[in-house]
């Protein structure tokens, strides 16, 4: 008998129906004879109903208050599933973050989770009951509900999985696993069989939406295996895991890409030591996060500092950089938000050469201008026109032969 902890997405429980549906699925696998904790998000379009009433009635939404309201909408899907479960003769209890006693910091909207009491889920479990939790929620040392901002649910999931030491953490979503690429970009892309959480991590770091990075990163943290899952068609998912064994013969497992990237340029400042981080550090105290950077140094004793943002800071670290580049006597600042990020990773890269030899000539053939390069031991990512984001995604898909078999891992 195993013991498993599933996790359901918005999507998988919008409605009374598709809250029936995952009820029976989790009824079926408990009669088969596994131990099943079940976490589950707000129904599908909650979440931002709950902020536009809080909008509506303070445009500043207090934090505190915030998370509150907000983690009424993981309470309500956590009531209808237990409702639903002892409708159909499964034995269920449902319990809020707090209830479980997954306690977290006190950063209201993005809280991270300390520590989890399992002991009242492990009773329900040694009871025959199914144990629904709320995802997403947790409280502070000082009782006060806090959420756990983007991917909360997914990481609730992992999180419970290493403090129950379960067999698997199964995240039930809108698609049925990972993929070597964005299948809407090319069609011919393969669900990978399994993919190892460092490739993962890169993935979700890269672009890729299939789960969100900080529960990939707790799942390595607590070796947790992790299986990526369709709620609405049967099938085998891909397993996530720490183990690399039987995967150094596939040189790439995926190409991930990102649209939400801009480039920003100060030229002509100082070849200094120091000037690195004056022009970062003022970035980075506007609370924007810096990707990708390149300097080059002139021959005349200053030095051109290129680096990447969020799209959606661009405007903002612009506006920064251009007065930065009065204090500092820059030459001038360019900027650039039509450009995308497109990345290779896979574990093989330790031990194959040329791999970056190969994408980059991909490219070049196809009459493609690399603006910036970033490599790590199992990743190149590249910078291009956004225009040419489609053609070189299909070209380094075909190129790397992610179509065939060796895609499966």
């Amino acid at each position: 008998m195993a013991l498993i902890v599933q996790k359901y997405g918005g999507t998988s429980v919008g409605s009374p129906d598709r809250i029936q549906a995952v009820a029976k699925k989790v009824a079926a696998e408990r009669a088969a004879g596994d131990s099943l904790v079940v976490v589950v998000s707000a129904m599908s379009g909650e979440t931002n109903r709950l902020l536009e009433l809080a909008k509506a009635v303070n445009p500043d939404m207090p934090p505190r208050e915030l998370d509150v309201l907000l983690a009424t909408g993981e309470q309500t899907t956590i009531a209808l599933l237990s409702m639903a479960l002892e409708g159909i003769g499964c034995p269920a209890r449902s319990y809020t973050g707090q209830q479980v006693h997954i306690r977290t910091d006190n950063f209201h909207g993005k809280a991270r989770i300390q520590d989890i009491d399992a002991a009242r889920v492990r009773s329900d479990l040694e009871q025959g009951r199914v144990v629904v939790v709320a995802g997403f929620q947790g409280v502070d040392e000082d009782g006060n509900i806090t959420t756990l901002g983007r991917g909360g649910s997914d990481t609730t999931a992992v999180a419970m999985a290493a403090a129950l030491g379960a067999d698997e953490c199964q995240i039930y979503t809108d698609v049925d696993g990972v993929y070597t690429t964005d299948p809407r970009i090319v069609p011919e892309a393969r669900r990978l069989d399994r993919i190892t959480v460092e490739e993962m991590l890169e993935m979700a770091s890269l672009g890729a939406k299939v789960l969100q990075i900080r529960s990939v990163e707790f799942a390595g943290k607590y070796r947790v295996p992790l299986r990526v899952l369709s709620s609405f068609e049967d099938g085998p998912g891909t397993l996530i895991t720490y183990e690399e064994e039987d995967m150094e013969q596939a040189l790439i497992s995926g190409i991930a890409f990102n649209r939400d990237e801009a480039k920003l340029t100060i030229r002509g400042v100082p070849d200094q030591p120091g000037i690195a981080h004056q022009i970062i550090g003022g970035i980075a105290d506007a609370n924007i996060n810096v990707d990708m950077i390149v300097q080059n140094v002139g021959g005349d004793g200053t030095t051109d500092f290129t680096f990447t943002v969020h799209r959606a800071d661009y405007a903002k670290a612009l506006d920064l950089l251009t007065k930065q580049a009065k204090t500092l006597k820059a030459r001038e600042v360019t900027g650039d938000d039509k450009i995308v990020k497109i990345s290779i990773v896979g574990v093989g890269m330790r031990s194959h050469a040329g791999i970056a030899h190969t994408m980059f000539k991909v490219l070049a053939d196809e009459g493609i201008n690399i603006q910036m390069i970033s490599t790590s031991e199992i990743k190149v990512s590249v910078v291009v026109d956004e225009k040419y984001l489609e053609l070189a995604v299909r070209a380094l898909h075909s190129a790397f032969g992610l179509e065939g078999e060796a895609a499966a891992g």
